[in-house]
């Protein structure tokens, strides 16, 4: 176990990460970031709830600020009508998540949006491509992301040029040993 860590250390050591792969692996986190999405949502227990909310915004799509304040169970937005604020669908419950990525601006869920908190309407107000943090606040992140994908590449390649033999045990050797007892072996 030392030399093995002693090992990957030396590796990490002498395989410095060029700039060139750290501006690449840069490129390729700012094109994985997505969109925010400023949202907002009114809560219920009930499906038949949700439902009946719908209903009313197909009439009135104005009114989604006002339900949200009388109907809405989620305490922390019910008071700003549901507003959410700007968020990462990523870090939301997956449902909710994938349900704001499918709605266009400005619309409202025509389907209630269940998750492990009940049933939620929602409206996506706007969305924007999330800003990339800058590359100095995220390089020591990166490099040790690039020093693991080479480390793992370096290893798969040892396995591939390695030559393993499996042998087996004689018969006569199992049972000597299926007859030890414990303590005799």
């Amino acid at each position: 176990s030392i030399l093995a860590d002693a090992y990957v250390q030396d590796f990490i050591k002498n395989t410095p990460v060029s700039d060139d792969a750290l501006k690449t692996e840069y490129e390729r986190f700012k094109d994985n970031l997505g969109n925010e999405y400023k949202a907002r949502h009114i809560l219920v227990e009930k499906e038949a709830e949700a439902r009946d909310i719908i209903s009313k915004l197909q009439k009135e799509p104005g009114a989604f600020a006002k339900l949200a304040q009388e109907k809405s169970k989620d305490t922390a937005s019910k008071a700003k009508g549901g507003d959410l604020g700007w968020f990462d669908p990523r870090r939301m419950a997956p449902e909710f998540g994938a349900a704001v990525k499918s709605l266009e601006k400005g619309k409202f869920s025509d389907e209630p949006v269940v998750t492990s908190f009940g049933y939620h309407v929602i409206l996506v107000e706007d969305s924007r491509p999330i800003d990339a943090p800058p590359m100095e606040r995220v390089k020591a992140g990166l490099t040790q992301q690039i020093q693991q994908q080479s480390l793992m590449k370096h290893l798969d390649d040892l396995k591939a040029k390695a030559k393993i033999e499996i042998t087996k045990t004689s018969e006569a050797e199992a049972k000597s040993d299926e007859t030890k007892t414990p303590a005799a072996q």
